[in-house]
């Protein structure tokens, strides 16, 4: 168990992010955020982190990206007193929606919103728990804007360094806060 100094630290957070090399795919290094979400100390320090960085600014919603970026985005949602917003994978929900389609490192997908869920001038914090390609985030972004919705910031517990997703969202003007930054190579 960790002390409470040392579950103070991102590295704590780190430290128990499971790393498992050639998955999907030969030459990759799955970054696997589970056993963070199964620690209540780790989780607790995850959305303590993220509360703390937005917990003054104006934000009127919390869009989550399908599927970990729920979890966080929800209970950081939660925190905030603000609402949540999921942004699922096509096909996923049953009202009227949006759809962006996106290249990912290993194909493409589509992801989709409400056509309720932003109101014109919302101003939403996007989450997911990792960037690599950008793709998703960047789809994400893209619908909360046709929704009239402003980008505070996207947020992700980890970015993939060797991946140029980082980078293409802030070419995009969108800001990007990431508590830790890691290889995708094995």
């Amino acid at each position: 168990m960790l002390t409470h100094s040392e579950a103070l630290s991102v590295d704590a957070l780190a430290q128990k992010i499971r790393k498992i090399p050639n998955w999907p795919k030969e030459g990759i290094l799955f970054q696997d955020i589970t056993p963070v979400l199964q620690s209540p100390l780790h989780f607790r320090l995850l959305i303590d982190l993220l509360t703390y960085r937005y917990l003054n600014q104006k934000i009127d919603l919390v869009a989550g990206l399908d599927a970990r970026g729920f979890i966080m985005g929800a209970a950081l949602a939660y925190q905030l007193n603000v609402g949540f917003v999921p942004i699922r994978k096509k096909g996923k929900l049953p009202f009227e929606t949006l759809s962006q389609s996106y290249a990912l490192e290993y194909g493409e997908a589509t992801v989709e919103i409400h056509k309720d869920a932003v109101y014109s001038g919302s101003r939403v914090l996007l989450v997911d728990d990792l960037v690599a390609t950008g793709g998703t985030m960047l789809a994400g972004a893209e619908l909360i804007r046709q929704l009239g919705g402003e980008i505070v910031e996207a947020c992700a517990m980890i970015e993939l360094i060797d991946l140029p997703g980082g980078q293409k969202i802030r070419d995009k003007h969108i800001p990007l806060f990431t508590l830790l930054q890691s290889s995708d190579h094995v």
